[in-house]
C-alpha cells in the first residue's frame, strides 16, 4: 500500500540542494517517488508503506539539512 508523506526541509538554498534531496531519497528502494521545492523548504514522498516517515527524516538530515514531518495542508 502506497503512502504518501509532506516533510519540512530547511536548510535548501538551490535547486541542487533539492536535487540531492531528491536522489538520496529515490536511491532508496522503499521510496517510489520524491518532489522536493528548495523555494517552499517542502519534500513529498511515495512510499511502498515499508519506510516509516522517522527513518525518511533520517534520510534527509543525513544530506545536511533539517526535517520534520508536515501535516497535510
Amino acid at each position: 500500500m502506497t503512502e504518501k508523506l509532506q516533510f519540512r526541509i530547511d536548510g535548501m538554498t538551490c535547486g541542487g540542494c533539492s536535487g540531492r534531496v531528491k536522489g538520496v531519497l529515490e536511491s532508496n528502494s522503499n521510496v517510489e517517488s520524491a518532489a522536493v521545492s528548495h523555494e517552499n523548504n517542502t519534500g513529498t514522498v511515495i512510499t511502498n508503506g515499508q519506510i516509516s516517515a522517522g527513518e525518511l527524516v533520517k534520510i534527509i538530515e543525513q544530506t545536511g539539512y533539517s526535517a520534520a514531518i508536515s501535516s497535510s495542508p
